[in-house]
This record gives C-alpha cells, sequence and structure tokens, in this order.
C-alpha cells in the first residue's frame, strides 16, 4: 500500500466505520501508579488499562491476539488533556479498549526515541504530527495507522475516537493482510536512511541561508512563515553570529526585528517573565499558553548576547521567572508549566479591563489597560487579553508598581500545573542560558543556580559513567540518555567550566562526549539519537533537524566544538567538522530547521575565538569578561591567575598585576591586553575581515 497516498491506505484498510460495540475489564493492576513521569502519573487513574512503553505489553497483545494502542504526549500538552477527559476518563471507551487492545502510554519527553520513530510514522501517513499522537501497532511493535488528536464525537468532518476504534478492530480481525502489507511497508520506510550530500558549511553556504531565511520572513509580524509560531531560537542566534562576521544588514533586520517582536508581544509573560512555547497568531499576540523550560533555556541567553535595554530586560524577567517557578528543591529545572488552569487554557495569564481597574483603581487600570493593550473586545476568549508592550511607557516607575501590584494579584489565582521531572537535555540547555545571561547582567544567583543544576546531574544523573534522561523529586529514572542529553549536558558542564575555572567540569564533559562518539555515532561522521546498545525500536532514530530545541547531532557539535577550544585535543574539533558537514543539504534547502548547526558552523569558520581572562575576581575583570562574551560564539573562560587546569588558561598571567585578557585561535593567542578597548581592537583583528 503506497505511503504516498494515506487516504487512499486508509480507505482501502478501513472502509467502513462503525460505532463500537462491547466492554471488557480493566485488570486491578494499576501500572502507571509508580511512574516518574507527571504524564503517566496524570492517567493513572483512567479506566483505560494501560501499559508503560516494556516488552511485557507485547507480550500481552501477543498472547490476546490484540493490536497495541500507543498514545503519546506530555503533561503540559493541552489536547492531550482534552483528548483525555473526552476518552480515556469516559467509562465505554475505555472498557471497549481494555477488550480490544493493550494500551500503551508513553510520556514523549522521557522517551524521545520512541516519540520520534511513531512521529515518522504518523508524518507518513498523514501528513502532518503533534500531540496527542494515536498509532496503533502490531505485535512487534510496527505501525499500522496513525494519528493525532481524535474527537469524542464526529466532528469537522472527523470520525470520533470510538469509531476509529471499531474500524482498526475489524481491519484487524477480518482484514490482516492488509494489516501485515500496511505494516510492512511502513517499517520498510522507516527503516530507509536518507542519503544526502555532505560537505563543508562554507561562507557561502552560510550567506545562501540567510538569503532564504529572508524570503521566509514575515515583513510585518516578524518571525517566519505564518501562523502558528515559534520562538526560532536557534535561527537568531546564527543570525546575531553571522550580522557580527560579516555585517549583513538582512541578518541583523531579521534578528533584531523578530527578538523585539517576541519581546513585546503576548508570547512572552509580560508581568511575570518568561515565554510561552507558540504563539497562535502570526503577530505573536496570543500564546499557546503552556511555558516550557526548552524554550525559556535557550531564549534567557539569547536575549542576554543580543542586548540592548530590552534584551536585558527580557533576559533577566526570564531567567527570574525560571528560578521562581521552574527551580526545584533538588536544584535542576522543572519541564512545564501548563497551559491550564482550573480547566480553561490561558485563564491564569489573561485580563480584562474590568479586572484591572478591580485590582489597580480607576485610573490605574484605564491607564494598564492602554499600556498591555488590553481591550474590552480582548484578543484571547470570553473578551479576556493577553498583556502586550508594544511600546514602554515614560513613566517607568509607574510601569513597575503597576505590575507588581498585578503579580500579586495574580500569585492569587489556581496556578497551572508543574511537570516537575528533571530533563537532562533541557537542564543542560538551561545552565548555558543561565550562565550567559549571570555573567553579561552581572547577576551571579543565576550562575549559582546553574552550578547547583549542573551538581544535580553530575551526581544522580551519572550512574556508572552513563548519562539517565529524567530524574523526579531526587530520583532517576531508568531511561537511558539519548544523543540531545549528552550533547546539551556536554555544553552545560563546559559552560561550567568557562565561568568557574575549574577543571572538574572539562573532564564530566569529555566523558560524555567520548561516550557519544563511541556509542552513537554513524559511518558518515553523524550520529544517531540512541546509542548502539539501546533497545531496539522499529527504527533506529537519526534526526539530524533542529526543532523546538538542537537535534542531538547539532548540541554534540557545539560541544565537541567548544571542548577542543577549551582543550586543545584536535580529534574533537574534526569529529565535530565531520559532524556538521552530514547536514550540509539541509542547512541548504531548509535553513529553519537547521540553525544551530549553522550557528556552529558560524563559530567553527571564525575559530571560535577562544578567550581567557585572568586575574583577580573584581569590576576590572569583569569588564573584560562581559566584553569577551558579547563577541558572538566566542569561548571565553575565566579565573584567578595561573589557570586551574584548564589547558586554555594554562600559562595565563596577569599584566604588572592587573587582570588581563588573551585572544587566541587554535590555541595561539594574541599579546594580552588589560584595557576593554584594547581587548574589542584584538577581537576584530582575530576575526575574518568584516565585509561593508
Amino acid at each position: 500500500m503506497a505511503l504516498s497516498s494515506p487516504k487512499a491506505a486508509w480507505a482501502r484498510l478501513v472502509p467502513t466505520l462503525e460505532l463500537p460495540r462491547g466492554c471488557g475489564m480493566m485488570d486491578d493492576v494499576n501500572r502507571l501508579a509508580g511512574a516518574t513521569s507527571p504524564y503517566l502519573l496524570q492517567h493513572a487513574d483512567n479506566p483505560v488499562d494501560w501499559w508503560e512503553w516494556e516488552p511485557a505489553a507485547f507480550e500481552e497483545a501477543r498472547r490476546r491476539n490484540v493490536p497495541v494502542l500507543l498514545s503519546i504526549g506530555y503533561a503540559a500538552c493541552h489536547w492531550c488533556h482534552v483528548m483525555a477527559h473526552e476518552s480515556f476518563e469516559d467509562d465505554a471507551t475505555a472498557a471497549y479498549l481494555n477488550e480490544h487492545f493493550v494500551s500503551i502510554k508513553v510520556d514523549r519527553e522521557e522517551r524521545p526515541d520512541v516519540d520520534a520513530v511513531y512521529m515518522q510514522a504518523t508524518t507518513s501517513m498523514t501528513g502532518h504530527g503533534g500531540w496527542p499522537m494515536t498509532c496503533v501497532l502490531d505485535h512487534d511493535g510496527n505501525p499500522f495507522f496513525a494519528g493525532t488528536y481524535f474527537p469524542d464525537e464526529p466532528r469537522h468532518g472527523q470520525p470520533s475516537f470510538r469509531q476509529v476504534l471499531g474500524a482498526l478492530t475489524d481491519a484487524w480481525q477480518n482484514r490482516g493482510d492488509d494489516v501485515r502489507r500496511v505494516a510492512g511497508t511502513l517499517r520498510e520506510h522507516l527503516n530507509q536512511v536518507a542519503v544526502l550530500s555532505s560537505g563543508p558549511l562554507t561562507a557561502e553556504v552560510l550567506d545562501q541561508a540567510v538569503q532564504t531565511l529572508g524570503s521566509e520572513f514575515d515583513p510585518g509580524a516578524a518571525g517566519f512563515g505564518d501562523a502558528p509560531k515559534f520562538p526560532p531560537s536557534m535561527v537568531l542566534e546564527f543570525l546575531l553570529r553571522h550580522a557580527d562576521r560579516t555585517r549583513s544588514a538582512m541578518s541583523r533586520q531579521l534578528l533584531d526585528a523578530t527578538c523585539t517582536a517576541m519581546a513585546r508581544g503576548g508570547i512572552y509573560d509580560q508581568l511575570g517573565g518568561g515565554f510561552a512555547r507558540y504563539s497562535v497568531d502570526r503577530r505573536w499576540v496570543v500564546p499557546h499558553f503552556e511555558k516550557m523550560l526548552y524554550d525559556n533555556a535557550q531564549l534567557v541567553g539569547l536575549y542576554a548576547r543580543w542586548g540592548g535595554p530590552v534584551g536585558d530586560r527580557v533576559a533577566r524577567g526570564t531567567a527570574d521567572f525560571m528560578l521562581r517557578e521552574l527551580q526545584t528543591s533538588e536544584g535542576g529545572f522543572a519541564s512545564a508549566l501548563d497551559a491550564d488552569s482550573e480547566g480553561v487554557e490561558g485563564k491564569f495569564y489573561a485580563w480584562t479591563p474590568a479586572q484591572l481597574v478591580e485590582v489597580l483603581g480607576a485610573d490605574d487600570g484605564a491607564w494598564a489597560a492602554r499600556v498591555f493593550e488590553v481591550t474590552d473586545a480582548g484578543t484571547f476568549e470570553h473578551g479576556a487579553s493577553t498583556l502586550q508592550l508594544l511600546a514602554d511607557p515614560d513613566d517607568t516607575g509607574r510601569l513597575e508598581a503597576v505590575r507588581t501590584r498585578l503579580m500579586a494579584a495574580r500569585e492569587q489565582r489556581v496556578r497551572p500545573a508543574l511537570d516537575d521531572k528533571v530533563v537532562a537535555a533541557w537542564n543542560g540547555l538551561a545552565i548555558t542560558g543561565l550562565c550567559d545571561a549571570g555573567r553579561l547582567l552581572g547577576v551571579e544567583r543565576y550562575v549559582e543556580a546553574a552550578e547547583a543544576a549542573g551538581q544535580l546531574l553530575a551526581d544522580l544523573h551519572l550512574v556508572d559513567g552513563r548519562l539517565r534522561r529524567v530524574s523526579r523529586r531526587g530520583l532517576v529514572g531508568r531511561h537511558a540518555a539519548v544523543l540531545e542529553d549528552l550533547g546539551c549536558v556536554a555544553s552545560g558542564f563546559l559552560s561550567l567550566a568557562q565561568v568557574t575555572g575549574e577543571a572538574v567540569w572539562l573532564e564530566r564533559a569529555a566523558t560524555l562526549l567520548d561516550d557519544a562518539l563511541n556509542r552513537f555515532r554513524a559511518d558518515d561522521g553523524g550520529f544517531f539519537d540512541t546509542a548502539d546498545d539501546a533497545e531496539a525500536l522499529v527504527a533506529r532514530p537519526r534526526d539530524p533537524g533542529d526543532n523546538a530545541s538542537p537535534s542531538g547531532l547539532s548540541s554534540v557539535v557545539h560541544a565537541l566544538t567548544t571542548y577542543h577550544a577549551l582543550s586543545g585535543l584536535g580529534r574533537y574539533r574534526d569529529a565535530a567538522e565531520q559532524a556538521v558537514a552530514t547536514v550540509s543539504t539541509l542547512a541548504e534547502r531548509a535553513p529553519r530547521f537547521a540553525g544551530w548547526s549553522l550557528a556552529a558552523a558560524e563559530a567553527m569558520l571564525v575559530g571560535p575565538l577562544e578567550i581567557a581572562v585572568v586575574g583577580a575576581p573584581g569590576p576590572d575583570r569583569d569588564a573584560l569578561e562581559v566584553a569577551a562574551r558579547r563577541k558572538p560564539g566566542a569561548v571565553v573562560v575565566v579565573a584567578g591567575a595561573g589557570g586551574t587546569g584548564i589547558p586554555l588558561l594554562d600559562g595565563r598571567t596577569e599584566v604588572d598585576g592587573s587582570p588581563a585578557a588573551y585572544v587566541c585561535r587554535g590555541m595561539v593567542c594574541e599579546r594580552p591586553v588589560t584595557d576593554v578597548a584594547d581587548l574589542e581592537a584584538s577581537m576584530r583583528r582575530s576575526g575574518p575581515a568584516a565585509r561593508p
């Protein structure tokens, strides 16, 4: 059955849809009760007889000769909650599932490998993907049906979930040959490895990527493409580095316009800081209100590096949000805040003019409505508005006073639920972002929070020399790390090495990178997303493209490049160059999905610059460090005079008793400087010639 015609495949496999009848009894065993995933725990009391992803579930399906229904989502997913309420909490639907299927529930954030395989199947069969994801599998895990959300009743031309279940049961029982044909064809498709041309990401490739991004730019609202719009964090970092290297007006325009639009729109929480997952409209007004760690971990560093009054304000607000609302008692960072409270999406964040007046009084309430774009018609549901700050008011003191009062009032509302599991990769991103924000903004508690998260990962997630993906409330989960965990955590450890000058973080990063090179590397120099000894799925996932967070490959490339800059060990640089070359076709054709690889290529084209800052802590050393960190893509390590076992620091000393900065490329350094102006001149000399 041709995958190129999913509608025809569906029509042949399930030609009629009849409302299912029948019931079954749920086992007394609650298999999700002991799960570490908050998403699985949300479903522990469903009448559905859920299993976790495990061999025993497939053995049970084979014993009963029924198919496997696989449901994948995550705790902060709004439509996952809707489908759960409509279908998985419904006794009749659950009874049918229990009789005719073995049902498996997977947290995509805990098992990104499982999610990646079946998301590829879903997009292949339907042309789109998303969560909740619903797949039906044979006893070997081969999918023969896939979709996303299904309503409880037929709606908008879409069959109900129970109708779909009935048709699939009929197909399984009466058209086994068709089921096997679809499953076999799809398995073959999933195991096809695309052969892409490989080549270096040259300056010409990077320049062309900017031109392509420019053609996809929304000149009226900023960002790329149409709604929904996701924060393009990695693409913006690439543009920041490209603008610095080339003085490209286009790169600077795309960067500045998008950072400004997001910072002033409703996607940014104008009261409490932090970004929502995406905007449902093209103008960044109405967000999908869930707040994800991976978004904020990337954006806090990006805005600090972008700088300026707006950049500094947003970076500070985002860092404060992360520490206030996501930091766990163990020192890590929780995964997400839900979009809903009291069963209503966005209720915690939206305001009406009357609510503003109720909190602030008539004068300040009317002023706040004008400043934050809150209207009687509203921008959101039920006449409520998300808060925007399209322009800064003249009276900044009044603004801060109003913010404080509104925040205090909002704290009395029912809060969205917190998914408190600690995901290794996203905590690695948070460490890097907080290190940059802490040093650039001069807020030491951000760096201290990054150190605490790094220590938690080192102490709890590193088990017998191998990284685990998830922990919760001080207990590490059983799931092995995937490639993005190794790359992002290694980068986080390297960020800590740079801000502390402590070699132990360099050593810990090396452990992870050596593991990536030994167990994840492909023959062409790229990487698989799972280790060679990981659980065998119907296909071994390998996706070099960035999504909302860096791909495993691009995160490892960044870490390898930084490790080489700090250590001088050439094999790590060689591995980085070989890996990034495998992304060349993607970078040329779809740069929006290769932003982090493009950002790495920008740094590699320049060097990256290696800057060692030494001397006693104090204003003079801090000024040199901040100036060095303002250089996009530079690797900056700071320590007391004499170094601490990090090769880039070895032999670096103060100059005439004053803190000094050494600007290097390939461990070859210019003469040390003690003045910020001299440092900036040295950084310009060490890079490629700027173009007019």
